[in-house]
Parts: C-alpha cells; sequence; structure tokens
C-alpha cells in the first residue's frame, strides 16, 4: 500500500496489526506515529481531540483492565491508496475490573463486550474516528444497571447543570474524512433493510432475516430468530418514534473467504416521547450513534435465497441515559 509500512500485507491487515501493537503489545507511544495530531475520535459520550487525549485514555483503561484483550472480528473497509481508506473494525474485547477507575472501585468481575471503531486512514496514519464501546453491556456484566450508572456518573460530574454532554451533531468538528462508503449491494441491501425497520416496517424482519440469525446487540444481548430481533428493534424505536433516521456511512464488501457484509453508521434525533427500551417518555432531547455490521447467507427466511443471518448492532446505552437524565432530572 502506497505510503504504509511494507510490514502490513493489505489494509485489514493494517488495523488488526496496529490494534494489537496498540493495546495487548502495550505500544502505547506507538499512537504518536499511528494517530495524527488533532485526531478528532467521536464516542457517544463525547468526543477526544489529539492523540495526546487517546494516549491518556488508553493508559487509564489498561491500568482499569491489565488484561483486556482485544479479538478483530472482522474489518469492512472502503477506499483505495491514493484517496486514503475507511475501516470498520470489529472487536470482541474481554477484560477483569481488576483496579478503581472509570467504572468505580475494582469489581473483580470479568465481562465481554463489543466494540465497532470507523477510521478513516492514509499515509500510515489514522487521522478521523468513530467509536462505539458496548459501555452498557460493560456495567451490566458488573453488577451495574445502566440508568444507576449514569445517574452516578452525572453526579461525579457535578449534577447536570455541570456534567459533560455527550456526544451530539452540534458539537462535531471536520476531522477530513467526507467519503460515504461505496454502492456495493450487499450495504445497498443492508441500508434499506435498517431504513425499512426504522420507518416502523418491523414485519421486514420475518422477510429479510434468516429464521437462524443471531444477533449481537448493545447492552451484551444475544438475540436468536425473528421474535428476539424485533425486540431489540422496537425497544429502540418505540422510545423515539418520531425520531429522525439518518446513515452517514455505508459500505459492503463480499469475497474474500468472507460472508457477503455490510456496514453502516447511523444516527436517530429526536425526543424521548414513547415507552420503549428507555422507560417512561421524558420528553428529552436525544442523539443516539450507531454502529451496525451484517452478514449474509444462503437461507432466507423461508428456507431458500438469501438472508441476513449475524447482526451486530452497537448504541451507548449510559450515553442515551445520561442524556435523558441530564435532562430531566431523573436520578
Amino acid at each position: 500500500m502506497k505510503g504504509f509500512s511494507n510490514k502490513f500485507e493489505d489494509f485489514p491487515d493494517y488495523i488488526i496489526k496496529i490494534t494489537k501493537e496498540i493495546w495487548e503489545d502495550r505500544g502505547v507511544g506507538t499512537l504518536n506515529h499511528y494517530y495524527s495530531e488533532d485526531i478528532p475520535v467521536r464516542s457517544p459520550m463525547g468526543i477526544q481531540r489529539g492523540n495526546q487525549a487517546v494516549i491518556a485514555s488508553t493508559m487509564a483503561t489498561i491500568n482499569e483492565f491489565p488484561d483486556r484483550q482485544l479479538f478483530g472480528e472482522d474489518v469492512i473497509w472502503s477506499g483505495n491508496e491514493d484517496d486514503g481508506f475507511l475501516s470498520s473494525h470489529r472487536l470482541l474485547t474481554t477484560a477483569t475490573h481488576t483496579r478503581d477507575g472509570q467504572f468505580g472501585p475494582a469489581t473483580g468481575k470479568h465481562w465481554r463486550a463489543r466494540v465497532i471503531a470507523d477510521c478513516a486512514a492514509k499515509d500510515d496514519t489514522i487521522y478521523d474516528e468513530w467509536l462505539i464501546r458496548d459501555y452498557g453491556g460493560i456495567v451490566r456484566q458488573m453488577g451495574i444497571d445502566p440508568r444507576s450508572f449514569a445517574a452516578e456518573l452525572i453526579a461525579r460530574e457535578g449534577g447536570a447543570q455541570n456534567a459533560t454532554l455527550p456526544f451530539v451533531p452540534a458539537n462535531d468538528v471536520d476531522g477530513g474524512y467526507h467519503g460515504t462508503g461505496n454502492d456495493n449491494e450487499w450495504g445497498a441491501r443492508y441500508a434499506a433493510t435498517l431504513t425499512r425497520i426504522m420507518d416502523k416496517d418491523f414485519n421486514h424482519i420475518f422477510e429479510a432475516y434468516d429464521r437462524a440469525v443471531i444477533g449481537e446487540y448493545a447492552g451484551a444481548q444475544t438475540a436468536i430468530s425473528h421474535a428476539q430481533v424485533l425486540e431489540f428493534w422496537v425497544g429502540l424505536r418505540s422510545s423515539f418514534p418520531e425520531a429522525e433516521f439518518r446513515i452517514h456511512h455505508q459500505i459492503g464488501m463480499d469475497g474474500g473467504m468472507m460472508s457477503p457484509r455490510a456496514a453502516i453508521r447511523w444516527s436517530l434525533d429526536g425526543k424521548h416521547t414513547g415507552w420503549g427500551s428507555y422507560g417512561e417518555p421524558t420528553g428529552a432531547d436525544v442523539h443516539v450513534m450507531g454502529m451496525c455490521h451484517a452478514e449474509y447467507g444462503p437461507f432466507g427466511p423461508r428456507g431458500s435465497g438469501t438472508g441476513l443471518r449475524r447482526e451486530f448492532a452497537l448504541y451507548d446505552e449510559i450515553a442515551i441515559w445520561k442524556q435523558i437524565l441530564m435532562q430531566s432530572g431523573g436520578a
């Protein structure tokens, strides 16, 4: 690849290897090279700006979870070596909470959760990033309710008037990546599915998903077959029934010894006006930052054709609860 070290075979190899080098091999200092000096890293909880902020937060996480491992499940990517690349990297992470830190006093609890990171890279350097960690799944496995954790976080930060606002579009910055992915048919297919679901056409799940579909969802939930997939998506959408759904980035891929697959980055913007996964409606303005991966297979919902057989959908429950509680005065 032009501009990248010849120790990397291709772009997915670059993403997987530098992730291991930074986190598991403890090469935190390599972030001075692999991340640009002024990179914005957006997560549902806010924006970090610059590689020094990323270095600091990486060290804090390693300290709190010293045995943390990051297993790269897939890299779905688009772009080229002249214009740069965008990777949507899905990881399964494991760790034990053995030291005090941002999650409070050490609990000794072991957890596993997924992460999806969209990274724009050129000339051996990542310069723009969108990241979702399943914080709700992590705190649940440490015996903490996500709503309660969000309330405690607000209190630690000095109350609703002083607490750090989660990421919202109005606070976004231009990191330099302006691509929207590619026009591969699998990305288009999955984008159409998510759009129909967000348009409340939930029957589409029975039409498009394999009957044996497995969903890996926010909150470290595993869903099996149509009914449980439906429950997940209805729970989110019914909390924000009038929120605007937007797709920001869309990639489709096939070949390479993998199932046809897709990566979508999306958002919901609107008010908390419905009963759903977030309890009694409060009228709070909420931004939901979401990322999904999907894999397709040969079995359709009625035993033939092409069906969506694995789905990975992440958003941050803590960031959503924090927005609701900061505006509603809940505790």
